[in-house]
């Protein structure tokens, strides 16, 4: 739709208007802001109607987010594809580290800390057991350093979500030993359907899209000296790794989980009852000075 003279005025105004905003970073963003917003309009030729259901959709997204577990408008990011692409911004240079992925809406602070090899899940689910170890670029071991861990339970919810569950299961924070070694006791992830009850389930229904998320467990791991890192680990054969409805699939962070006895020598140290499933995954942090 071509933009008349009067249209352009106004996006020109507008612009100018944040002009004297002192923070030079700020005034970009906002002055970006705009431009892109003025142009979505003028390219769509959005109608009175569109604009006002617009804005009931983004206040009914504001509605659904509680402070505490639920985060709409982190959802919104996620299933528009923005996350991935501000996650994909900012490690351009991560290239001999391991790749990061969304946040996601339902990481809780103050999990329990865990001590190496104990069990988080307090729900029924395939055991399963994870160990590795967490270096930095050059191979070196990151000694104390923390995983905080998040998974859903084997009915596809998160604890906080799900009140039948206790606040912390499938959750924890665990630390490396001196050799930067970790190992952590969970069950199987599941595949599970992103909440679809708030208006973006409604986007997602009205645009034909599913809301599924392959299998995988949630990373925040910190070291000193080093950036955190954000990440997922994917169970390998998961049917939606090709389709995740946020788009955080990367191939460098599946993994495949095989079935051990107890008495096998990766199990045997943490007394585990009859088999498990045992996967290993090493992740590599960057240093602090990294773009």
């Amino acid at each position: 739709m071509n933009q008349t003279p009067e249209e352009a005025a106004i996006t020109k105004l507008a612009v100018a208007s944040f002009a004297a905003t002192a923070d030079p970073r700020l005034r970009e963003i906002v002055q970006g802001l705009v431009r892109h917003v003025h142009a979505f309009a003028q390219e769509t030729g959005l109608t009175e109607r569109e604009w006002l259901a617009g804005i009931q959709f983004l206040t009914a997204t504001g509605q659904m987010c509680d402070g505490l577990v639920r985060q709409e408008y982190i959802l919104l990011s996620d299933v528009i594809g923005l996350s991935m692409l501000v996650d994909a911004i900012n490690h351009r240079s991560d290239s001999l580290v391991t790749e990061s992925t969304v946040f996601g809406p339902f990481y809780i602070e103050g999990m329990p800390e865990r001590v190496y090899g104990e069990n988080m899940a307090f729900t029924p689910g395939e055991p399963a057991l994870l160990t590795g170890r967490v270096t930095d670029a050059e191979g070196q071991p990151l000694a104390d350093a923390v995983l905080d861990i998040w998974q859903t339970a084997s009915n596809g919810m998160y604890s906080g979500q799900d009140q039948r569950q206790p606040d912390s299961n499938l959750r924890g924070r665990y630390r490396t030993d001196a050799q930067g070694r970790y190992a952590i006791r969970t069950i199987l992830p599941v595949s599970y359907p992103i909440p679809t009850d708030g208006p973006v389930g409604q986007l997602l229904a009205a645009t034909g899209r599913h809301p599924w998320r392959p299998a995988h467990l949630h990373f925040k791991i910190e070291a000193a000296g080093h950036r955190t890192l954000v990440t997922h680990l994917f169970n390998h054969d998961d049917p939606y790794l090709d389709s995740d409805a946020v788009f955080g699939v990367k191939d460098s962070l599946r993994i495949a989980y095989t079935s051990v006895p107890g008495n096998d020598p990766v199990a045997q140290p943490f007394g585990i009852d009859g088999a498990v499933l045992h996967a290993h995954y090493d992740f590599v942090l960057p240093p602090v000075t990294c773009s």
